[in-house]
């Protein structure tokens, strides 16, 4: 199995360069030369599986340079029942919002309460390996731009992980006040965390130049140093997510849910597009997928994407109560376009090079139909989030946070729309405790609500009688470590200052 850049297919490396690099030479995005088919059978074998099991037999065929060993040992380590709090830690909540079933795909349950866990804790296994492999003598400089989630997972995640320094970066004033918090308090000797002044596009960009710039990389190399990535950009970030779609489909057959060979629609908030992309994957390998529907924030450059062909993030930036999907340039989007043009490298290069350069991209109509055929985008404000969070807990008994409630909504007007009910999984990405001002704001029918974020905590866990995450109870009495703001341009040099690196 090699890897290949979208933007240039000579560009071959194997499973492991992959993953150490993080992003091609080129500026272009890993993706595997082959993907691995699997029949009814093999997802039938699967059903007698647990997670752990389902994880190591996707892995092994997509990093055949892993012995089965090295995979075991990843797999288990990262999917530890105390980690995840059961031997499952991707179940599905049974839930019903009018007369629309909805099973809930609940990606939350690991260490920093969502659903970037389910990969970053399996990154710094496969990340260290990988280094051992390709790069022994080297110290990986992990870099990770985040709108919230993904920083906080990929700290915990690489903290005091040997032959490893991440840093990461998120926007000012982009994030959760409890995401802010879990970040800037954030222990480990090999950890620094840095606000710019900016949005998540301009983190995001940010980090991608630093990785193609060849006078840092020569520096870092001089000591050293490697670059490498925990974002979804990184092929070892994105390739674990598939796991839980394939564990869904089982659970969901073990339930009696569906049959074995029953179709499924998906439906996923996403922003960076690297989520629905697994999915996507997932489907290419043989799962049986009706409709992947792709749903979306104020922040709608995705929807009218899948509408029209054309990309265009020239538009402008909201900040909403779903800051994970605050993005107007969905990186893995790139991945998806290699795909949907049958690998065609030099189509891709020319879209992002047009996205660079003008802020946007038509394809072709060929590729765009093909994508309406399989995709629906939909997205739902603020107004309806909250609206849809009040209507699914005051009705329904399910408390979920904003991202997820996003997804409910949209997905709520498709089947209205186009009275597909076909059997559904709707990923829940985050804990509702991570965004407690605004799901407080969404049920408490004009009730004061705290400014103190602990004290918001407090206030969601007794008017819904539900527990506090632990992780998220105990950052109450953490220490803030980090406090470093810059401007996106400065990124280079506080890498640099960071690592003492002259």
């Amino acid at each position: 199995m090699k890897y290949n850049s979208t933007t240039d297919k000579n560009n071959v490396v194997s499973a492991s360069q992959a993953i150490a690099q993080g992003i091609a030479s080129d500026g272009g995005l890993f993706v595997p030369q082959e993907i691995p088919m699997y029949t009814l059978s093999d997802i039938e074998e699967m059903t007698k599986m647990d997670y752990v099991g389902r994880a190591k037999k996707i892995l092994a065929d997509y990093l055949d340079d892993f012995s089965a060993d090295e995979i075991d040992e990843c797999v288990t380590k990262a999917y530890a029942s105390e980690k995840f709090g059961s031997n499952n830690p991707a179940p599905l909540s049974y839930q019903k919002y009018d007369d629309i079933d909805i099973n809930v795909l609940e990606l939350w349950h690991g260490p920093t309460s969502a659903f970037k866990d389910m990969a970053l804790q399996i990154l710094p296994h496969l990340l260290t390996k990988s280094l051992a492999k390709t790069a022994p003598n080297k110290e990986a400089v992990i870099l990770v731009a985040t709108s919230g989630d993904t920083g906080k997972a990929a700290l915990e995640g690489f903290k005091d992980a040997a032959g490893t320094k991440i840093m990461v970066f998120y926007p000012v004033d982009g994030v959760s006040p409890m995401q802010k918090r879990q970040m800037t308090t954030q222990e480990g000797e090999n950890v620094s965390v840095c606000a710019i002044r900016g949005n998540f596009d301009d983190a995001q960009t940010g980090v991608k130049k630093i990785f193609t710039d060849k006078a840092l990389i020569d520096k870092l190399a001089e000591n050293d140093y490697l670059f490498s990535s925990a974002n979804s950009i990184n092929w070892g970030r994105l390739l674990p997510q598939i796991v839980y779609y394939f564990s869904a489909y089982a659970e969901l057959v073990n339930d009696e849910k569906i049959a074995l060979g029953d179709k499924i629609n998906v439906v996923v908030p996403t922003g960076n597009f690297g989520n629905i992309l697994a999915s996507y994957y997932a489907f290419r390998m043989g799962l049986p997928i009706n409709k992947f529907i792709c749903a979306s924030n104020a922040n709608n450059v995705l929807t009218d994407f899948i509408s029209s062909g054309t990309y265009d993030k020239n538009r402008s930036f909201y900040a909403t109560i779903s800051p994970s999907m605050d993005i107007l340039v969905s990186s893995n989007l790139e991945r998806f376009l290699y795909h949907m043009t049958n690998e065609n490298d030099k189509k891709v290069k020319e879209w992002m090079t047009s996205l660079k350069t003008t802020g946007s991209y038509s394809v072709d109509d060929e590729t765009a139909e093909k994508i309406k055929t399989l995709f629906v985008g939909g997205f739902c404000d603020d107004e309806k989030t909250k609206e849809t969070i009040d209507e699914f807990f005051n009705k329904y008994g399910y408390l979920c946070d904003t991202h997820t409630a996003v997804a409910v909504n949209v997905y709520k007007n498709y089947v209205e729309t186009t009275g597909d009910r076909t059997p559904v999984v709707l990923d829940s990405t985050a804990s509702p405790y991570k965004f407690s001002g605004s799901v407080l704001e969404a049920i408490a029918n004009g009730e004061t609500i705290p400014e103190d974020e602990f004290a918001m905590v407090d206030l969601l866990s007794s008017k819904t009688n539900t527990e506090v995450p632990k992780p998220l109870a105990a950052l109450k009495d953490k220490q803030i470590r980090f406090t470093n703001v810059v401007n996106a341009d400065e990124m280079p040099q506080f890498v640099l200052k960071t690592l003492g690196v002259e």
